[in-house]
């Protein structure tokens, strides 16, 4: 039964579609993005965690083919995932000092939770479904699990960067011919909330469709 009851009347039905809307509003505008190096534990238990990738696995996904993985990266292996950053620092800079080679290693160690998020880019097994819809897939499916975390009152963050395209990382996380890394999801208390940045106007990046219009090309 869903949370609304089943003989609720049509008045209290309006009351709580009116709630649910404004608690998802809510969570969506004062979601932020925070940095890995400023969330601390407490991070989310196993029980929360899972609740996250459960959000994760309501994401549209056409076609039900799952084009998206996570993979957890626990206290012992964050050691190993510092060496893969140390180790393609010295890729892009043969001269990086161990001061940089320790600041890249430390990255691994930020945040009580990390995982990596993987797409698979092959489109042999569905071909009407392409790279791009499987990202917005995935990208669906990261943007539960942050909004889950900040209604249980975490900080959340993605990080990328040129690291997650190194043999190295591939590697380590065991990724297959056809997948890629897209990015960290990092969740853990924050140390402080920072002021909610402006949001574009709806005006700056939606528009109306209007043949007439059209160029030739």
């Amino acid at each position: 039964m869903s949370a609304v009851s089943m003989h609720a009347s049509p008045a209290s039905g309006a009351v709580a579609r009116t709630v649910y809307a404004e608690l998802t509003a809510t969570l969506i505008h004062t979601r932020q993005q925070l940095a890995p190096k400023r969330l601390f534990a407490p991070g989310p238990d196993a029980q929360q965690i899972h609740a996250y990738f459960q959000a994760a696995a309501a994401a549209p996904d056409h076609g039900q083919i799952l084009p998206w993985r996570f993979v957890m990266v626990p206290a012992v292996s964050r050691a190993a995932l510092g060496e893969v950053f140390a180790q393609a620092l010295r890729e892009r800079d043969a001269g990086a000092s161990d001061r940089e080679l320790a600041e890249a290693r430390d990255k691994a160690h930020r945040a009580p939770f990390i995982a990596l998020a993987v797409v698979r880019d092959a489109t042999d097994d569905h071909p009407e479904i392409p790279l791009p819809e499987r990202l917005v897939s995935l990208g669906c499916a990261i943007q539960n699990l942050l909004l889950s975390a900040h209604a249980d009152g975490f900080g959340s963050g993605l990080v990328s960067g040129q690291a997650l395209q190194t043999q190295g990382m591939r590697r380590l996380f065991s990724l297959a011919h056809d997948e890629q890394a897209v990015c960290f999801v990092a969740i853990g208390t924050a140390d402080r909330r920072k002021p909610i940045r402006p949001r574009p106007d709806p005006a700056l990046f939606v528009s109306e469709l209007n043949p007439e219009n059209a160029h030739a090309r």
